[in-house]
């Protein structure tokens, strides 16, 4: 059975050995931050309910869009906006800079995104750069982009590494009206004079403090000193950590800052722990994914090695599964995120390169077979379910 901790106050307990964890985040990579990190001081029941709960001050329709998008919008079902849109649209159409402080699965792309393509719909001569931490993120983005501008001959190119350059070069020189991109493969395209990053007068950068995790603060710096002004810059992260304050500093002009909950879990994830007591982890994994409910399912392991070889065992155990993670190709990665989207597969597991920012529909349960090394990590990881109105459950093994 689930061990459940039955306090439901708003927000989560932390124990002073995780907050002196939480602390030393900035410390580096090599620092073993998982060793003070305890899910079950921070489990909680969702609730229909929560205190000082944001309510929406616009319905989509209110926003001064042109027709087509409009139109766009409704045939996607939006109706009412998720709080960080309500707040960063209007700033975004009157040209205002500014710092989304949103956790994933607040809608923070659909922010950004349709006051760009409102803009640059409007004006031909506008072109907008998006950089983004991943390459599955910077792939969402303009899959969620290409939605909004059906027929509203907007074009767009990901310029993402992993795969090779030559059909992105091709598409670059047709002058897309987007370019979204990681930040390695964009300093090389721009390295190569085949990307001019003064032609992009609105600029986003998404998940930041991934970037900053992932080691790219350095091209980071590279592209945002060789941007245009004036522009529109966009800056969204789920934290803003002390080391990304002069970065934001140098990046943006008077920004107005909005935030939407970024530290807390979505109320709509039931969090529950389950207890391992020197039982087979695989043996436990099996004896829940073989109940009803589990019906999509992500898993996140700590190693590669490790989400490889558990992988193959829920196979030979007659389970539907496929895995991504660093030492796939990015053909390989892409092919199992779209077997699991679309419901070929029913378990995909991953190491944490697939927990920011990916947009899966309808996933019922994650679960943390490896703990994550830090609240923020587990913040991400358990985001994956429960988006915007749906409900979802996050299970943690722990010892």
């Amino acid at each position: 059975m689930y061990q459940r901790n039955r306090n439901n106050n708003s927000g989560f307990r932390k124990s002073r050995r995780f907050r002196r964890s939480f602390n030393r985040r900035g410390q580096g990579r090599n620092y073993r931050k998982k060793k003070f990190f305890d899910p079950s001081l921070l489990v909680r029941k969702a609730t229909a309910e929560q205190p000082g709960e944001y309510i929406p001050k616009h319905v989509f329709s209110d926003f001064q869009l042109s027709r087509k998008l409009k139109e766009n919008i409704q045939s996607k079902g939006f109706k009412n906006p998720t709080p960080i849109q309500d707040q960063v649209i209007p700033l975004l159409l009157d040209n205002r800079d500014v710092i989304g402080m949103a956790r994933t699965g607040t809608g923070k792309t659909v922010a950004f995104l349709i006051p760009l393509i409102n803009k640059i719909y409007r004006d031909r001569n506008q072109k907008a750069l998006i950089v983004a931490p991943t390459r599955e993120l910077a792939l969402q983005i303009e899959m969620e982009f290409k939605t909004l501008v059906s027929q509203m001959q907007l074009y767009s190119v990901a310029c993402i590494g992993g795969v090779s350059t030559h059909g992105q070069i091709a598409k670059l020189r047709t002058r897309p009206n987007f370019v979204i991109g990681t930040p390695g493969r964009l300093k090389d395209l721009s390295q190569r004079r085949i990307l001019r990053f003064t032609d992009y007068s609105s600029i986003v950068l998404d998940e930041v403090d991934r970037m900053l995790d992932m080691g790219f603060l350095p091209d980071v710096k590279q592209i945002i000193a060789a941007l245009p002004r004036p522009r529109q810059s966009l800056f969204f992260s789920a934290t803003l950590p002390d080391k990304m304050r002069n970065l934001t500093r140098d990046f943006l002009n008077n920004p107005v800052m909005i935030s939407a909950q970024s530290n807390n879990a979505s109320i709509n994830v039931d969090q529950d722990v389950i207890k391992i007591n020197g039982k087979p982890k695989e043996d436990l994994l099996h004896d829940l994914l073989i109940r009803k409910e589990f019906h999509k399912v992500l898993i996140f392991g700590r190693t590669k090695w490790g989400i490889e070889k558990l992988v193959k065992n829920l196979k030979r155990r007659g389970f539907n599964a496929a895995s991504i993670h660093g030492n796939k190709s990015q053909n390989q990665r892409q092919r199992a995120l779209a077997d699991f989207k679309t419901n070929r597969v029913q378990i995909l597991l991953a190491t944490d390169i697939a927990s920011r920012g990916l947009h899966i529909d309808n996933v019922t349960h994650v679960i943390n077979y490896d703990l994550p090394e830090s609240y923020e990590d587990y913040i991400h990881r358990i985001g994956r379910t429960g988006r915007l109105d749906q409900k979802g459950t996050a299970l943690s093994f722990i010892d």
